[in-house]
């Protein structure tokens, strides 16, 4: 598969366990199940445990995990992520950042994230593409070079924070 993509909604089948609808691409495909990869990612997610849970019986941060693990372990080049972390409470959202800050490298992958989040965007990204208002266009593309990112690092990155505000505030002339 060339994508996977997860939006802004859960969209987690009901009928089906946490475990169900994390390998559910698997499932649908006739592959093996990598039951190891499983059991660490449930952990790295905060999932393990709730392997038999539904979704009704989750919160909505761990259906949001849920939904970013079935995600991710669609095996494409590419991930579409649209708000993965906007239900996840500050500590989860940060744990799962860092996570996912590896992961492409990782898992060699692509990543396009959708995000109002400043912070996440620079934190996350090494291109920042800004988009206008409706109807969105692109009005800057933003290089984020440095490949050794810590929150403290991030905590350093004011200027480019208030670029990105002034930018989407129309205080700055784009060329």
């Amino acid at each position: 598969t060339a994508f996977s993509y997860m939006p802004q909604e859960d969209m987690l089948l009901p009928w089906l366990s946490v475990y169900q609808n994390v390998t559910l691409y698997q499932k649908i495909n006739h592959l093996t199940i990598n039951e190891e990869q499983v059991r660490d990612y449930l952990d790295i997610f905060g999932l393990n445990g709730y392997e038999h849970f539904l979704p009704e019986q989750l919160s909505g941060g761990m259906k949001q995990r849920t939904a970013l693990l079935r995600t991710i372990m669609n095996p494409s080049s590419y991930l579409l992520l649209d708000e993965p972390f906007g239900a996840l409470d500050a500590m989860t959202r940060g744990q799962m950042q860092d996570w996912m800050l590896k992961l492409p490298k990782k898992a060699k992958r692509t990543t396009l994230l959708v995000t109002h989040d400043i912070e996440e965007a620079i934190y996350l990204s090494d291109r920042i593409l800004v988009l206008s208002a409706r109807p969105a266009h692109v009005i800057a593309e933003i290089q984020v070079p440095e490949k050794r990112r810590s929150r403290e690092w991030l905590l350093q990155q004011s200027e480019l924070k208030q670029t990105i505000y002034q930018l989407l505030a129309g205080e700055l002339d784009v060329k």
